[in-house]
């Protein structure tokens, strides 16, 4: 059996899907695996070609890599890549299939058997496999350190001869995986943290990590199904907003993660929590992509507002290509070992729980439900 892990093409995409290491994971553990990279799939991860080759991968063309019996991406592939795949693959990256009508028609159509990486389940059995926390806890990281930059601030309390300098106070909104990761982030540059979710079981694990949780016990709790935050209402919305726009104005840097999978990002920080914030102060939005948190941010860009900074990244995991790349590699890994014997050959069972919600296409049809419609 062939695993063929292409270069990624996306705009700043610098993650790769495997790592020489889960390579050479992968050719111990399965007799009959041979690994294909293309060449310079791994060098912005800090991979060069002959670490592969190292690990006992071959470097191949990309008809090679295209044409294997297993495809590896981070990234969606683009119409162009998916035209390139035929019937009897499989292909495993991130599809984005809540929201990619046309790609999931594409694939069924090319008769390829392809899982989501977005798909994953949040149990227990399949947090090995579950791409979106492990990319989302460098997404945190690197977000601090984005707002630690630009803020142009000490985070922890500077005494010097010439006087102190108190913490910077620092904000995250939404305490999931990239969230808490923040958190923790912000704690350890010595900043006084402050953590809030809709999700009364976050409250916990903000404090668990050194912050104080922003409780606003008006709010009844909102854990949704899988985990998330369930949708508030526009009620419960506005209540939220107006609690959280007299505090942004005591804070120097905001950070939000609060996002749901498929639906657009819930506004948290309108235009004129903004405008009520000094001068000097950031905000880092993790949402932008799906809409932004603030309501002042633009997916890419930049935005100044009386002299706050509004930054709203794109593919923010990517900023952390090396350890992102590790923890990404090791999910393909885990999900590669419910599918391939010992010996080498691929073998699927539908029936099991994570191959079953994972699944997007097989056999033509588009097997997700969510995906179908």
């Amino acid at each position: 059996m062939k695993i063929g892990v292409p270069k990624e093409t996306a705009e700043g995409e610098r993650r790769v899907a495997l790592v020489p290491d889960v390579v050479r994971s992968l050719k111990k553990k399965n007799e009959g695996v041979d690994v294909l990279i293309e060449s310079g799939a791994g060098d912005a991860a800090g991979h060069p070609d002959a670490h592969y080759t190292d690990a006992g991968a071959e470097i191949a063309a990309a008809d090679a890599l295209w044409g294997a019996d297993v495809v590896l991406r981070v990234g969606t592939p683009d119409e162009d890549e998916v035209g390139r795949l035929h019937a009897g693959q499989v292909l495993i990256a991130h599809l984005s299939p809540w929201t990619a009508a046309e790609s999931n028609k594409a694939l069924a159509a090319s008769g390829v058997t392809s899982f989501a990486m977005e798909a994953i389940p949040r149990t227990t059995r399949a947090q090995a496999m579950d791409a979106l926390s492990s990319q989302a806890a460098a997404a945190g990281y690197a977000a601090m350190l984005i707002a630690a930059r630009e803020s142009g601030r000490f985070f922890g309390m500077m005494t010097t001869a010439a006087g102190t300098v108190p913490p910077a106070k620092v904000l995250v909104l939404g305490a999931g995986v990239a969230g808490l990761q923040a958190v923790a982030t912000a704690k350890r540059l010595g900043a006084i943290v402050t953590g809030f979710d809709i999700r009364r079981a976050a409250w916990e694990q903000i404090a668990s990590l050194g912050g104080r949780p922003l409780e606003l016990d008006f709010i009844p709790d909102a854990e949704g199904e899988g985990g998330y935050a369930r949708p508030l209402t526009e009620e419960e919305n506005a209540q939220v907003r107006d609690a959280l726009t007299d505090n942004a104005a005591k804070q120097d840097i905001i950070v939000t993660t609060a996002a749901i999978p498929g639906r657009p990002a819930p506004l948290l920080i309108t235009a004129e929590a903004v405008r009520g914030m000094e001068p000097g102060a950031v905000i880092v939005d993790l949402a932008a992509e799906s809409g932004g948190n603030c309501e002042l941010t633009q997916a890419g860009e930049t935005v100044v507002e009386g002299g706050v900074k509004v930054i709203g990244p794109r593919n923010l995991a990517s900023e952390m290509p090396v350890p992102a790349s590790q923890l990404y590699a090791k999910n393909l890994e885990n999900l590669l070992g419910l599918m391939v014997t010992e010996e080498g050959e691929l073998k699927i069972d539908f029936e099991d729980d994570i191959l079953a919600a994972a699944a997007i296409t097989a056999g033509g049809e588009i097997k997700n439900e969510r995906a179908a419609k």
